[in-house]
Protein backbone atom coordinates (compact mmCIF):
# COMPACT_ATOMS: atom_id res chain seq x y z
CA UNK A 1 0.00 0.00 0.00
CA UNK A 2 1.18 3.49 -0.86
CA UNK A 3 0.18 6.39 1.38
CA UNK A 4 0.53 10.10 0.76
CA UNK A 5 1.20 11.81 4.11
CA UNK A 6 -0.28 15.32 4.10
CA UNK A 7 0.33 17.93 6.76
CA UNK A 8 1.97 21.26 7.47
CA UNK A 9 5.73 21.06 6.99
CA UNK A 10 6.96 24.58 7.56
CA UNK A 11 8.66 24.19 10.93
CA UNK A 12 11.18 21.66 12.15
CA UNK A 13 8.72 20.25 14.71
CA UNK A 14 6.01 19.82 12.06
CA UNK A 15 8.45 17.94 9.83
CA UNK A 16 9.70 15.89 12.80
CA UNK A 17 6.16 14.84 13.70
CA UNK A 18 5.44 13.81 10.11
CA UNK A 19 8.77 11.95 9.98
CA UNK A 20 7.87 10.02 13.16
CA UNK A 21 4.46 9.11 11.74
CA UNK A 22 5.98 8.02 8.41
CA UNK A 23 8.56 5.88 10.23
CA UNK A 24 5.73 4.16 12.11
CA UNK A 25 3.81 3.44 8.90
CA UNK A 26 6.93 2.20 7.14
CA UNK A 27 7.54 -0.20 10.02
CA UNK A 28 4.07 -1.57 9.23
CA UNK A 29 5.22 -2.25 5.66
CA UNK A 30 3.51 0.76 4.11
CA UNK A 31 5.22 2.83 1.41
CA UNK A 32 4.90 6.49 2.43
CA UNK A 33 5.25 9.56 0.23
CA UNK A 34 6.25 12.53 2.40
CA UNK A 35 6.28 15.83 0.49
CA UNK A 36 9.23 17.36 2.33
CA UNK A 37 11.33 14.27 1.57
CA UNK A 38 10.74 14.85 -2.14
CA UNK A 39 10.32 18.38 -3.50
CA UNK A 40 12.02 20.19 -0.62
CA UNK A 41 14.87 17.69 -0.47
CA UNK A 42 15.61 18.29 -4.16
CA UNK A 43 16.26 21.95 -3.35
CA UNK A 44 13.84 23.31 -5.94
CA UNK A 45 11.05 25.00 -4.05
CA UNK A 46 9.34 26.56 -7.04
CA UNK A 47 5.56 26.24 -7.04
CA UNK A 48 5.68 24.30 -10.31
CA UNK A 49 8.13 21.70 -8.94
CA UNK A 50 6.31 21.24 -5.65
CA UNK A 51 2.96 20.91 -7.42
CA UNK A 52 4.32 18.39 -9.94
CA UNK A 53 6.00 16.18 -7.33
CA UNK A 54 3.08 16.30 -4.89
CA UNK A 55 0.55 15.70 -7.69
CA UNK A 56 2.50 12.59 -8.69
CA UNK A 57 2.62 11.46 -5.06
CA UNK A 58 -1.15 11.87 -4.73
CA UNK A 59 -1.82 10.19 -8.07
CA UNK A 60 0.31 7.17 -7.15
CA UNK A 61 -1.13 6.82 -3.63
CA UNK A 62 -3.71 4.28 -2.53
CA UNK A 63 -4.66 6.37 0.50
CA UNK A 64 -3.98 9.68 2.22
CA UNK A 65 -3.18 10.30 5.86
CA UNK A 66 -3.67 13.98 6.73
CA UNK A 67 -2.62 15.82 9.89
CA UNK A 68 -5.56 17.99 10.99
CA UNK A 69 -3.98 19.56 14.09
CA UNK A 70 -3.78 23.28 14.70
CA UNK A 71 -6.23 26.16 14.97
CA UNK A 72 -7.16 25.53 11.31
CA UNK A 73 -6.37 22.75 8.86
CA UNK A 74 -3.33 23.71 6.82
CA UNK A 75 -4.47 25.05 3.44
CA UNK A 76 -2.14 22.79 1.44
CA UNK A 77 -3.36 19.78 3.43
CA UNK A 78 -6.98 20.72 2.75
CA UNK A 79 -6.17 20.98 -0.96
CA UNK A 80 -4.48 17.57 -0.95
CA UNK A 81 -7.51 16.03 0.79
CA UNK A 82 -9.82 17.50 -1.85
CA UNK A 83 -7.62 16.42 -4.75
CA UNK A 84 -7.40 12.87 -3.44
CA UNK A 85 -11.14 12.72 -2.89
CA UNK A 86 -11.63 13.67 -6.55
CA UNK A 87 -9.06 11.07 -7.62
CA UNK A 88 -10.98 8.47 -5.60
CA UNK A 89 -14.19 9.26 -7.45
CA UNK A 90 -12.43 8.59 -10.76
CA UNK A 91 -10.42 5.54 -9.63
CA UNK A 92 -12.10 2.77 -7.64
CA UNK A 93 -8.73 1.28 -6.64
CA UNK A 94 -8.06 4.23 -4.32
CA UNK A 95 -8.82 3.24 -0.71
CA UNK A 96 -9.58 6.38 1.29
CA UNK A 97 -8.53 9.27 3.50
CA UNK A 98 -7.59 9.09 7.17
CA UNK A 99 -7.41 12.30 9.17
CA UNK A 100 -5.08 12.39 12.19
CA UNK A 101 -6.38 14.75 14.85
CA UNK A 102 -4.33 14.78 18.06
CA UNK A 103 -5.01 18.42 18.96
CA UNK A 104 -6.17 18.78 22.58
CA UNK A 105 -8.66 21.42 21.50
CA UNK A 106 -10.61 18.64 19.79
CA UNK A 107 -11.09 16.85 23.12
CA UNK A 108 -11.90 19.88 25.24
CA UNK A 109 -15.28 20.67 23.73
CA UNK A 110 -14.14 23.47 21.47
CA UNK A 111 -16.71 23.15 18.70
CA UNK A 112 -14.97 22.94 15.36
CA UNK A 113 -11.59 24.01 16.78
CA UNK A 114 -10.66 25.17 13.29
CA UNK A 115 -11.63 21.93 11.55
CA UNK A 116 -13.50 23.14 8.50
CA UNK A 117 -16.75 21.20 8.16
CA UNK A 118 -16.37 20.82 4.39
CA UNK A 119 -12.93 19.26 4.90
CA UNK A 120 -14.33 17.05 7.67
CA UNK A 121 -17.21 16.00 5.43
CA UNK A 122 -14.78 15.12 2.64
CA UNK A 123 -12.72 12.95 4.98
CA UNK A 124 -15.76 11.25 6.49
CA UNK A 125 -17.17 10.53 3.01
CA UNK A 126 -13.90 8.79 2.11
CA UNK A 127 -12.66 7.42 5.43
CA UNK A 128 -12.44 8.55 9.02
CA UNK A 129 -10.74 10.79 11.56
CA UNK A 130 -8.42 9.12 14.08
CA UNK A 131 -6.89 10.44 17.27
CA UNK A 132 -3.68 8.35 17.31
CA UNK A 133 -1.24 6.60 15.03
CA UNK A 134 -2.50 3.28 16.41
CA UNK A 135 -5.95 4.13 15.03
CA UNK A 136 -4.45 5.32 11.73
CA UNK A 137 -2.54 2.04 11.35
CA UNK A 138 -5.68 0.04 12.10
CA UNK A 139 -7.71 2.02 9.55
CA UNK A 140 -5.06 1.49 6.86
CA UNK A 141 -4.83 -2.22 7.72
CA UNK A 142 -8.55 -2.56 6.94
CA UNK A 143 -7.85 -1.27 3.41
CA UNK A 144 -4.89 -3.54 2.67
Amino acid sequence: MRVYFAGPLFTSYERSFIDECATRLRADGIEVFVPHENALAAGDTSAATIFAKDWQGLSDADAVVAVLDGPMVDDGTACEIGIFYALMRADSTKKGIVGLLTDLRSTLGHEGHGLNLFVLGCIEAAGKVCSSMDEVSAALAEWR
